[in-house]
């Protein structure tokens, strides 16, 4: 062998030797990448090559729950989960309780709740879904023993800096900045906030004050306080929803309510345009946010956690098998109501008035989506599709132009069996929330 030919082998096997070390580095890079995200290894892999559905236990074969109270927080994504609700009331004529005229679209919020605020035509209920300042003792008056209670929570960041901009032009803490600078508010928030003010529960702690907590205690000066509202809302509610994790949420409500995959899907309801809210918060603005909102921090760590265990109690792997479908089904429903390219429109584009969400002071804007001039083949109804994007402030006056509210005098003799959105309606004349005429949010 020529003596040049030993050089070329010892050459070779060094290249191969660094391919080796290049392609083990990439190797070692994709893992730690796949596993800093925080899910675990082999359902990373298994979104890279996808498998076999796992095998999971079949759903028990029982009637569906329909006793249901929901506690909408504030900024949470609770407009969706109420219009979930609403739809399955609807169709499952289950009767719904609403707000007496005099609460407007809320359940007199932000005083405690009573079961006075009820509209008498709409009592007893069987299911709740609103805007209200939780008090147990009177939604137990009110509601069957059997009722399942639900609320939903947000990160605080995210949270606040959405209720910062919402409310901006509502809340006294916040037109006090100067150019409504979300960090000038959190460099010094006593500086603008007062907390006997109207609205004074928007700026601060508003989750903790929503769950019928003192929103003024101090986390930290107080452990004992947050450890008792955690306690509380436990033995409360069946189920904390996390709105970061939307669809893994509703397979859990889902399951708890024995409810079909189609009684959850939905269309993103009350969406800021992207030009109206940040896409992130830096750290140093989020970790002001939680300091400043230490009650509603707390809650949060500590029921994002235990809805983890709840999945992993559930089958991680059949719940984010169920959240696909779940949000497979969803984009053929939204194709099927809105055509082949669903998207959310500003409301200047949205011709059909019913579904044009009202839009507050400033510079907010509300998004929805919008029916086609022509319904797609085998769409489902134009009634179903309009109450699946309906904001919620249309509601009442699509009852009285569909006249799907009748309420007769022959009836009043049952003044307690009223059911909505298309159920026959009895009891004594009520008047119902015209948005038009509505006197500014909330």
């Amino acid at each position: 062998m020529p003596p040049v030919m030993p050089r070329l082998q010892q050459v070779a096997k060094m290249v191969m030797s660094r391919k080796k070390v290049v392609v083990l580095l990439l190797l070692e890079a994709t893992l730690s990448l796949l596993l800093h995200q925080g899910s675990q290894l082999s359902w990373s892999l298994r979104l890279l090559f996808p498998a076999v559905a796992p095998r999971c236990p079949a759903s028990p074969t029982r009637p569906k729950h329909t006793a249901v109270a929901f506690v909408k927080t504030h900024k949470t994504a609770g407009t969706t989960v109420q219009n979930i609700l609403f739809r399955f009331a609807e169709r499952h004529n289950v009767t719904l309780a609403l707000p007496r005229p005099s609460c407007e679209h809320q359940f007199c919020y932000p005083r405690n709740f009573s079961a006075r605020f009820v509209h008498p035509a709409t009592r007893p209920p069987r299911m709740l879904a609103g805007h209200l300042r939780f008090n147990r003792a009177e939604l137990r008056r009110l509601l069957p023993n059997d009722t399942v209670y639900v609320t939903i929570l947000r990160e605080p960041a995210a949270m606040f800096e959405s209720l910062f901009s919402y409310y901006n032009r509502y809340c006294p803490a916040f037109v006090r900045v100067p150019n409504g600078s979300l960090e000038t508010f959190l460099r010094a928030p006593r500086a603008y906030y007062r907390p006997d003010e109207r609205f004074a529960m928007y700026a601060h702690n508003t989750l903790a004050y929503d769950l019928g907590g003192d929103n003024e205690r101090n986390a930290r000066q107080e452990p004992a306080y947050l450890a008792g509202l955690i306690r509380d809302v436990e033995a409360t509610f069946s189920l904390v929803m996390i709105a970061e994790y939307f669809d893994e949420s509703l397979v859990l409500l889902r399951r708890l309510l024995a409810w079909d995959l189609d009684d959850v899907l939905y269309a993103e309801l009350n969406v800021r345009s992207a030009a109206s809210r940040l896409a992130s918060l830096p750290e140093g603005l989020a970790r002001a946010v939680r300091r400043w909102n230490a009650l509603d921090a707390g809650l949060y760590a500590h029921f994002n956690a235990s809805f983890w265990d709840r999945v992993a109690r559930a089958g991680r792997e059949c719940v984010q098998h169920e959240a696909r479908q779940l949000r497979e089904a969803r984009e053929r429903l939204l194709r099927r109501c809105f055509g082949p390219r669903p998207r959310l429109r500003p409301a200047a584009e949205i011709r059909n008035k019913q579904l044009q969400p009202w839009q507050p002071l400033g510079n907010v804007g509300i998004v929805g989506y919008d029916l086609p001039s022509r319904s797609p083949w085998g769409s489902p109804s134009r009634d179903e599709c309009l109450k699946l994007a309906m904001p919620e402030l249309r509601r009442p006056s699509f009852r009285e132009q569909k006249g799907l509210s009748k309420i007769t005098r022959s009836n009043c003799q049952e003044p307690n069996a009223m059911q909505t959105e298309g159920f026959r309606e009895v009891g004594l004349k009520m008047k119902l929330v015209n948005p038009s005429g509505f006197r500014g949010y909330p």
